[in-house]
């Protein structure tokens, strides 16, 4: 069962409530660069991301914010740290949604100046609390277990919460992000009995896209099983549209967004008798921009294979230089392997 939360409006975009888990991502262009910035966030729109955010480190930044949005259609959220004018500015500019950890934008009376811009944009706030940006500690303290880690990061996003109630702003959603995967799981998991915000969740500095992916991929996976979590964000050191892969895989994973293929390929043993690494490849390839959701299954021999592309919505089960099409649990013709990918690739546009 999915945590119950209470819905916040990013531009067109629900996040939380009974509104599907969405996908987002951040640029790694220089905001300042509009041009580049526009063109990067239009390839992550064709991909599926639902939310974009962008680093906003100057005045120049955050007024670029009105022509960035004017270029895209998809909601524009601005990071911010260290600097409460920036956040006034990037909200004067039109930004969808702020990000801070009111930890380092200062004294009270400066988150309370973003506040009071957010409430008159009516636009929500991102508390993003990060291991990483608790105070420093010394000695044995730098040393914390996964769970004392996060005991604290609660304690810290739980102070913030109560600030920016008194302050009556409720248009909140909340992140408590660590490195360490099971920091970030404990995090949440022990966050959510505290409030009902929706969650932005992700593993932060996750790595590499290789190690990031399978960071990402357990830390988000384990609480999305769990029923937590209403926006996502994998962060990779790469191609921000790998980001947009991974998230997308995750949900699909779990059942949580149907969208895009769902490719089955068998890892391969020394019964095959095609160059099945191949073949999969060219089909990854092909379909990579595919929406529709669809079961593909590419399977190396007669093990398995018949079973699994049988129960997918078009597959290919092969045997010796040659290769059985299967189309909704039927087999529908015998292909050489040289002919199966282009016989896939038909049979798939008549879906």
């Amino acid at each position: 069962m999915r945590r119950v939360t209470r819905p916040v409006k990013a531009g067109n975009i629900t996040i939380g409530g009974t509104a599907p888990v969405s996908v987002q991502s951040m640029t790694k262009t220089d905001t300042r660069d509009t041009a580049a910035t526009i063109a990067q966030i239009k390839k992550l729109q064709s991909a599926g991301c639902e939310i974009i955010r962008c680093a906003v480190l100057d005045e120049e930044a955050a007024g670029k914010i009105k022509q960035i949005k004017d270029g895209i259609k998809i909601p524009l959220v601005a990071d911010i740290h260290f600097n409460s004018k920036l956040a006034v500015l990037a909200i004067e500019a039109g930004a969808d949604k702020i990000r801070i950890n009111p930890g380092n934008i200062g004294s009270d009376l400066k988150v309370k100046e973003i506040i009071a811009a957010a409430k008159s944009a009516r636009i929500p706030i991102r508390i993003g609390v990060n291991a990483g940006s608790l105070e420093k500690y010394s000695g044995k303290q730098r040393k914390d277990s996964a769970a004392e880690t996060a005991k604290k990061m609660v304690k810290k996003a739980v102070s913030f919460i109560r600030f920016f109630e008194r302050n009556k702003f409720e248009d909140i959603v909340l992140s408590l992000k660590a490195s360490d995967t099971l920091a970030t799981i404990e995090a949440y998991s022990r966050m959510a009995k505290e409030c009902d915000y929706p969650f932005h969740v992700g593993v932060t500095e996750a790595g590499t896209i290789s190690g990031g992916t399978i960071k990402s991929s357990v830390g988000i996976g384990v609480l999305l099983h769990s029923g937590i979590g209403d926006t996502i964000r994998v962060s990779l050191a790469g191609d921000p549209l790998e980001e947009i892969r991974v998230g997308y895989g995750i949900l699909r994973t779990l059942k949580l967004r149907e969208k895009g293929v769902d490719l089955i390929v068998c890892p391969t043993c020394g019964r095959c008798g095609v160059n099945l690494f191949a073949l999969a490849e060219k089909v990854e390839k092909l379909v990579a921009g595919l929406e529709k959701p669809v079961r593909i299954a590419v399977m190396g021999c007669v093990v398995n294979g018949p079973g699994e592309a049988s129960g997918a919505d078009l597959g290919i089960a092969c045997g010796k230089g040659m290769g059985m099409l299967f189309k909704n649990g039927k087999v529908i013709k015998r292909v050489r392997e040289d002919k199966l990918v282009e016989e896939l690739i038909k049979e798939l546009k008549k879906l």
